[in-house]
């Protein structure tokens, strides 16, 4: 029996002992995602607390006896790569972090000149380890381990949070909420989710309240934001907090969606605001705390702190014709070094990044949007590329917006 075994058999005991434990949890147990290198998590001021794994909280899953194992396990290559696939179709990976899916948009309109913008997904099938399309919901995020994925009905703001094996395609169980959720996402340790709460469809478009664009009108947004609920996985408990959406000093809002998230050690959550000092934090009680040392230069990258807490993934830094994004220390917010990517989307580990890269012959003008998945190594410019570049298809209408985690 190997180390995958006996800790499964082991949780799988304590689930059945525990009390505590919901009627139908008994089965389930804690999947535990191997790393090949030592991770550490960042803590307010300093990066402390060596990790070798993440636990997250999903079914165990039989066939003839024997538990199936994820299409993500079966390939452990530090790189998966499909340089001639877009949108991809089979799994993309690097070091520790996996595209777990993708979505596009399509903006549909609707009577009384309404528009709603919807999504297609293309959700990673652990049993072929292809993406699967579908449209069967409205918002989608894979838990860490990519054995489990908290979906949302079509229907928003919705009343309860599915629990979507990845192996089976079905839904292992149902949490339901007392505030209409349009917007969910799993801690970084995978026990907990952030959903975040509204009074109307954030991506519902409204004629009422048109707006005017190149000169035309079209329906506009509604802030509807309510708060937050921070819900506990295993039992489906949730504690809710009123958290209205952000509004400058004039009272205008940018979005109707204003997901909030979870800071880098899951101990906080914090929303995105377009002024000084761009994030606004809160403890997981809704109270407002102030900005953790570690994430106060923070930027609109995507990829964030790496795992061990040393450096943050930044902004585009190229001059000129260079295409280039900063490594910047999270302390002092000096940048360290560049590394040849356009934009930063998440950690591969913590000296290589995931990054849309444009092709350089076309990234100017409208050509900046032709760009691909790219791997690049801080102080080096290799670049390996994971995808094709990104361009509309039969099958995925319009552009693709990655979304990571680690496997």
């Amino acid at each position: 029996m190997n180390v995958d075994e006996l800790l499964r058999d082991a949780l799988r005991e304590q689930a059945a002992d525990s009390a505590s434990v919901p009627s139908g949890f008994a089965d389930r147990v804690l999947a535990v995602r191997h790393s090949r290198r030592v991770r550490t998590i960042a803590g307010a001021a300093v990066a402390t607390a060596a990790v070798v794994a993440t636990a997250v909280a999903v079914p165990v899953l039989h066939s003839g006896g024997q538990d199936v194992r994820p299409a993500s396990r079966m390939n452990q290559s530090d790189i998966i790569a499909h340089p001639d696939q877009s949108p991809p179709r089979d799994l993309i990976a690097a070091g520790d972090t996996a595209l777990a899916a993708f979505s596009t948009y399509e903006k549909v309109g609707l009577p009384g000149r309404d528009a709603e913008m919807r999504r297609t997904f293309g959700l990673l099938n652990q049993k072929t380890g292809k993406y699967d399309r579908t449209t069967r919901w409205s918002w989608v995020d894979v838990a860490p381990g990519m054995r489990t994925a908290a979906v949302l009905e079509k229907r928003l703001p919705a009343d309860r949070i599915g629990l979507l094996d990845l192996i089976t395609g079905k839904v292992e169980r149902w949490i339901e909420l007392d505030k209409g959720v349009a917007g969910v996402e799993f801690s970084p340790d995978g026990r907990k989710l952030l959903a975040t709460t509204y009074a109307k469809n954030p991506d519902h478009l409204y004629w009422s309240h048109k707006m005017t664009v190149n000169g035309k009108d079209q329906p506009g947004p509604v802030a509807s934001r309510t708060g937050f609920s921070v819900v506990d996985v295993a039992s489906g408990k949730a504690d809710w907090h009123e958290r209205p959406f952000w509004k400058d000093e004039m009272g205008w809002s940018p979005n109707a969606r204003a997901d909030l998230r979870f800071s880098h050690d899951g101990k906080l959550v914090y929303e995105q605001i377009p002024m000084a000092p761009g994030r606004i934090y809160y403890d997981l009680n809704g109270r407002k705390v102030a900005t953790p040392a570690v994430e106060k230069h923070v930027a609109w990258a995507e990829a964030g702190l790496s795992p061990d807490g040393k450096l943050v993934g930044g902004d585009f830094a190229g001059q000129g014709d260079e295409i280039a994004s900063a490594i910047v220390d999270p302390f002092s917010g000096k940048m360290i070094t560049k590394v040849p990517g356009q934009q930063l989307l998440a950690w591969a580990d913590n000296k290589r990044l995931i990054a849309w890269g444009c092709d350089p012959k076309k990234c100017s003008g409208k050509g900046e949007f032709h760009n691909q998945l790219l791997l690049l190594t801080i102080g080096s410019d290799k670049v390996v590329q994971l995808s094709d570049f990104r361009k509309a298809s039969d099958d995925y209408p319009g552009r693709w917006t990655p979304q990571f985690t680690t496997r």
